[in-house]
């Protein structure tokens, strides 16, 4: 049993459920208990650094904070964007003594800056490659994968400190365990456009496209994802770009762990890619 402190981020409690029922089912199969950090609050995601530079290290901290208290020493945060934002207050209060103190102060629990944060790929790669090869009970060969880490998963680099920023491969091994293929394609790191699907959809759209076109030119059935807000933009909103850009073939966009769990046995009931927008693509 492999047991972890949990951050779900204000996404995986509301328009993005799908992949925290996806994400609990998969990792129960696979004996791995997460804990969700207590009185948790929001991140401060993209908004806080621009505001207060304070307020966008003291949102994160508290989480750690609360993590620390009990005893919480690892903690699973699957949004990116809360990974990220988690792992730059680490290493500000890390690097600063008196930064310490004074957001200890704001955020009324000590942190240290000494919890560790893990994103999705890392807990199935914690797991073990070799448990989910062994623990599959479904064929998904059918699935040719192309796996999008989008803009933030892998950066920045020195903080984030996972996998290659330019050419990642973290993913594609654990699709590949897990029995479907993967392809070679040029936009695994590019922009989706994040939260500008509210402040400017056609900046979304335009950006999405690019991404549809080339898995789809480079032989892929699927897309494979491990972001909520990268899920939104390619999922909900891939009918639109489609008719917007005259792409014809649809492309079902699943969350790292609804792939796994296929491969696992779940049905979609219990994953929830039977509440995608695009439908999932089930072998014959």
């Amino acid at each position: 049993m492999i047991e972890l402190g949990y951050y779900p981020g204000c996404a995986l409690h509301g328009s993005s459920n799908d992949y925290e029922q996806s994400l609990r089912a998969c990792l129960e199969r696979l004996n791995v208990r997460l804990t969700e950090v207590d009185d948790w609050i929001c991140c401060g995601a993209s908004a806080a650094h621009s505001l207060n530079s304070m307020l966008a290290v003291a949102l994160p901290a508290r989480n750690l904070g609360l993590a620390e208290r009990d005893q919480l020493h690892e903690v699973l945060a699957p949004c990116p964007l809360c990974s990220m934002e988690l792992h730059k207050a680490n290493h500000a209060l890390a690097a600063n003594e008196a930064l310490r103190a004074r957001v200890s102060e704001i955020v009324e629990v000590p942190v240290s800056g000494n919890v560790k944060v893990l994103n999705l790929i890392q807990v199935f790669e914690r797991a073990g490659l070799e448990r989910i090869r062994r623990a599959a009970r479904k064929s998904i060969a059918h699935l040719q994968a192309a796996c999008y880490y989008g803009c933030l998963l892998t950066r920045p680099p020195a903080t984030v400190q996972f996998d290659d920023a330019e050419r990642p491969q973290s993913m594609e091994a654990i699709v590949e365990a897990a029995g479907a293929k993967t392809v070679v394609w040029n936009f695994a790191t590019e922009c989706c456009g994040a939260g500008m699907t509210l402040a400017s959809e056609k900046v979304v759209l335009e950006l999405s496209q690019r991404i549809l076109r080339n898995a789809l030119e480079h032989g892929a059935n699927c897309l494979v994802v491990a972001c909520p807000m990268c899920h939104v933009n390619l999922d909900m909103k891939q009918q639109d770009t489609r008719e917007q850009f005259g792409i014809e073939q649809v492309l079902p966009v699943y969350y790292l762990s609804d792939l796994v769990g296929m491969a696992l046995g779940l049905k979609e009931a219990q994953l929830g890619t039977d509440r995608h927008f695009v439908p999932a693509r089930n072998g014959r």
